[in-house]
């Protein structure tokens, strides 16, 4: 079984999949974060100053620590899309998706014809040519994740159409985003923005869809949040924020003296 298959069954049976994101482009992060025990390390090549190089530099640390590497890239787009899934990562997220036909498009980008439009190059995704095209077209749909982040007020409104999305894995909140979208930027408690997220939960349990939420440094009261709210996996926390807890704490610690 794949790691993707793997956790793609827990999303659903449990236990709830936990991730944390990496900015930073050193991949020996990521390996260290994933010696600690995440089951995913979310390589964000969104925000990240990261090139192409450097996000396969990242999920193999992350194979190589023992965790799966989650990808989300800058755009749903298939020239974007498509160097990424030669590097052979466990999942693919594809941000900002607003509506079933763009959620359509973002996992026809990931699937070989006749059920997508994915090119033919596959590169660490079948082992370098070591396997052979039979054995790696058998077992590269379930092997990959297809995510889409809902991020915007539309998506939300959408959201019953976007689970029903044939192909589609799992769907993740981006909460922060998602408060600008309804103009309350930044106030991740608003209720607004609550009852928005919350939607989307409901939808996706409805529809049988494993649904996620991407949090960055937070509180113990924002976690149980959304542990109560029974999301199947979470992303918290991230390299920069982890760096700046612990540098804050031990400069705390030394002051005090």
């Amino acid at each position: 079984m794949s790691k993707a298959e793997e956790l793609k069954k827990r999303f659903h049976n449990g236990p709830r999949v936990l991730g944390g994101h990496v900015f930073f482009t050193d991949p020996a992060i990521t390996e260290q974060l994933s010696y600690i025990g995440y089951d995913f390390i979310w390589i964000d090549g969104e925000h990240g100053a990261m090139d192409r190089q450097t996000i396969l530099s990242h999920i193999v640390a992350a194979n190589a620590g023992g965790a799966a590497a989650f990808v989300r890239v800058v755009d749903n787009d298939p020239a974007v899309i498509k160097p990424v899934l030669e590097m052979g990562p466990d999942a693919i997220i594809i941000p900002m998706v607003s509506s079933a036909e763009e959620a359509a498009r973002a996992i026809a980008a990931t699937r070989y014809p006749p059920k997508g439009i994915r090119g033919f190059g596959p590169r660490r995704a079948n082992r370098y040519g070591t396997l052979d095209d039979e054995h790696y077209l058998g077992a590269v749909d379930a092997s990959l994740l297809k995510i889409v982040q809902i991020e915007t007020a539309a998506g939300v409104a959408k959201i019953d159409e976007i689970a029903r999305v044939d192909g589609l894995d799992a769907v993740i909140l981006g909460p922060y985003d998602l408060s600008g979208s309804v103009g309350k930027l930044g106030k991740l408690w608003d209720p607004e923005l609550l009852d928005a997220c919350d939607t989307v939960i409901a939808a996706c349990k409805k529809a049988g869809m494993a649904c996620g939420i991407s949090i960055g440094p937070a509180d113990q009261s924002y976690v149980d949040r959304w542990i109560e709210q029974g999301v199947d996996f979470m992303s918290c926390g991230d390299d920069i924020g982890f760096i700046a807890r612990g540098a804050k704490t031990t400069l705390g610690m030394l002051r005090e003296k």
